[in-house]
């Protein structure tokens, strides 16, 4: 169990001014099993006119905002309260094998595998191809439990993907990912779930923070932390497992959760519709601060 306190500051500065704005934020994080938030506050500059909360499709809270005042800059600020808690010990190699879990969730009349069927289907980032299956069999072999060989494709990616933020942008190709073994944590989850779904297995996107430690000796900076995603994979009985192919694991207590959905284009951070403006800079600043309990 942790306590943590996130500020994510965002910052857009605008060559020219914006006459008005329509913004969706996906910052507060959940409440689910994995986590508890106790709090979260939103301070939004310019004042927006209009500004209200919902919960989208996928169960995530969206900030929705507006700002009908001309403006230069906009800059979002959202500090939230989370305890985390640590996963509770699953034996993997007892997760159902992958092959029957497509016919079980289709022919279950449980709420939670019928959801799951979504996950599957391709997607705004996921398209299906057969490079996908290939990649996904050479760790889903005969018989394997799927939490196990999610795993071992997890970690292969860890080992063998290089981690290069100037590789990629949100929009590179899985195909290009694959290929090249370059990219970040978006493009890592995206290639995991297009591999997982081929072999029609639900695998949903999640977005979050991570908390990152300084090296040692070093004092950490404020605003060096970052968004992450990784991805959660479904079986029955067992429910959603996440997996991180950026660090080779299973989510632990250092993971925070803002939103899950089918890819990116479900949770971006923040995204939304301006007039004006012309080209911008963006400055994004996290900050995870891990509180005594």
């Amino acid at each position: 169990m942790a306590d943590f306190k996130v500020i994510h500051k965002t910052k857009y500065s605008y060559d020219d001014t914006v006459a008005y704005c329509h913004n969706m934020a996906h910052m507060y994080p959940l409440t689910s099993p994995h986590q508890d938030c106790f709090r979260t506050h939103v301070t939004v500059n310019p004042k927006p006119v209009v500004s209200s909360f919902r919960r989208d499709y996928f169960g995530n809270q969206v900030f929705l905002f507006s700002v009908e005042d001309p403006h230069r800059f906009l800059e979002v600020v959202v500090e939230s309260t989370v305890r985390t808690h640590q996963s509770s010990g699953i034996d993997l190699y007892k997760s159902t094998p992958w092959e029957n879990i497509y016919s079980l969730i289709h022919e279950s009349t449980l709420d939670a595998d019928i959801l799951s069927i979504e996950y599957i289907q391709p997607s705004s980032f996921i398209a299906a191809k057969e490079s996908y299956s290939e990649f996904a069999r050479m760790f889903f072999t005969e018989g394997q439990p799927v939490f196990a060989a999610a795993l071992e494709m997890t970690t292969y990616i860890y080992q063998t993907f290089q981690y290069d933020p100037k590789a990629t942008s949100i929009n590179t190709p899985i195909d290009q990912v694959l290929n090249e073994r370059k990219g970040v944590c978006q493009d890592f989850s995206h290639l995991m779930i297009a591999a997982l779904r081929s072999l029609k297995i639900p695998t949903r996107y999640v977005s979050g923070y991570l908390e990152t430690l300084p090296p040692p000796g070093a004092q950490k900076l404020q605003g060096s932390d970052a968004t992450h995603a990784w991805v959660s994979v479904y079986c029955p009985t067992f429910g959603w497992l996440d997996f991180d192919p950026t660090n080779g694991k299973i989510i632990t207590e250092e993971y925070i959760i803002t939103a899950v959905g089918r890819d990116y284009a479900d949770v971006s951070p923040l995204k939304g519709i301006l007039f004006g403006g012309g080209k911008h800079k963006l400055k994004v600043e996290v900050d995870v601060i891990r509180e005594q309990i």
